[in-house]
């Protein structure tokens, strides 16, 4: 084995045991009672919202085209993955990983639908068809009966429980993981290129010969996928679909994770949908009734991102293990000669 390989291998070696500790870690606190009920619903909202930040920011910040309904995908599959946990006559240890899958793959036939159409147009046409989904979708789910209209799908199991408080975080970190680790491997294999390309310069890749509705396609299904799944955590972490929760701001916040992190950064969108999922909960005593300020207060934070660091707080940078050794690294052998010289 060639040194390259064995330091990608030690990379990897250290990225699953910090990620297996801070899950141990987070469990340990959860289950002994250290983090009470609240902060550990908190937590796994965290994990929620990362997950549709960077499903999102496959399609808007890899890829360069703006969807403005993620949330309706969301909406999609917590209605897919509650109804299959209700009506399965399954445990809900086999029926909830199953809804979850189930979830996933409704959104994600929606959005070939949607996309094939839309993504065949130049410009922002699957901005503004997205953005109708969005609104269409949670109108018809207001209306149909087997959602329970606007009253909102009740009485769905949730994980956590008094037996096992850490239940819902688990699943929900395990997938953050996952998502993550798919995200980073997409984007440096062929396929990530190629929807890199596309984001550069359509034409160019284009007459490279890159099918660039395909890709376009591919990276939106699997966005919407993504985000399906997401949904389907987020009904069984509250209990309730409520569809009035997945209109079009509950878009714009996502949109603004991915913005506010970086067009194109996992990392960005990482640390901006914690920050933005955290940021109500800190500022609740301050504030009183956060929620009646939240999408003012994100419009002002994103006005002055926008302002003085246009590209967001990372930009398209990615903050990984080996990028931080080689920076100490550099940092040591910097020490190092200035001593020698002094």
């Amino acid at each position: 084995m060639d040194k390259r390989k064995k330091n990608k291998l030690l990379v990897y070696i250290v990225n699953f045991l910090l990620t297996a500790l801070v899950f141990a870690a987070l469990v340990f606190l959860i289950d002994s009672g250290t983090l009470d009920r609240m902060q550990s619903n908190l937590l796994s909202l965290v994990c929620i919202n990362v997950i549709l930040a960077v499903s999102l920011n496959l399609v808007t910040g890899v890829l360069g085209q703006l969807v403005l309904g993620h949330a309706g995908f969301m909406l999609v599959g917590a209605y897919a993955a509650a109804l299959f946990t209700k009506n399965s006559g399954l445990p809900l240890d086999i029926a909830f990983p199953i809804g979850l899958i189930l979830a996933g793959i409704v959104s994600a036939l929606f959005s070939v639908v949607i996309g094939i159409p839309a993504l065949r147009l130049k410009g922002d046409y699957l901005a503004i068809i997205t953005l109708g989904f969005g609104e269409i979708i949670r109108v018809v789910a207001n209306n149909l009966g087997f959602t329970g209209g606007a009253m909102g799908l009740s009485g769905i199991s949730t994980i956590a429980t008094r037996q096992n408080p850490a239940g819902m975080f688990i699943y929900a970190f395990v997938i953050v993981v996952l998502v993550v680790f798919v995200m980073f491997t997409f984007g440096r294999s062929r396929h990530g290129r190629a929807v890199i390309a596309i984001r550069e310069d359509e034409i160019a890749a284009e007459a490279s010969g890159v099918n660039t509705t395909y890709y376009k396609l591919l990276a939106f299904v699997i966005a919407a996928f993504i985000a399906g799944v997401a949904g389907g955590l987020y009904a069984h972490h509250v209990g309730v679909v409520d569809p009035s929760k997945f209109d079009f701001n509950k878009s714009v916040e996502i949109l603004i994770m991915v913005v506010l992190g970086g067009m194109g950064s996992i990392t960005g969108s990482i640390i901006s949908a914690t920050v933005l999922t955290l940021l109500p909960e800190l500022l609740r005593g301050w504030l009183g009734d956060f929620a009646n300020y939240r999408m003012l207060i994100y419009s002002i934070i994103l006005i002055i991102v926008m302002l003085f660091r246009p590209t967001g707080l990372l930009g398209r940078y990615e903050v990984t293990v080996s990028s931080v050794f080689g920076k100490v690294k550099g940092f040591i052998t910097r020490r190092r000669s200035s001593k020698k010289e002094v």
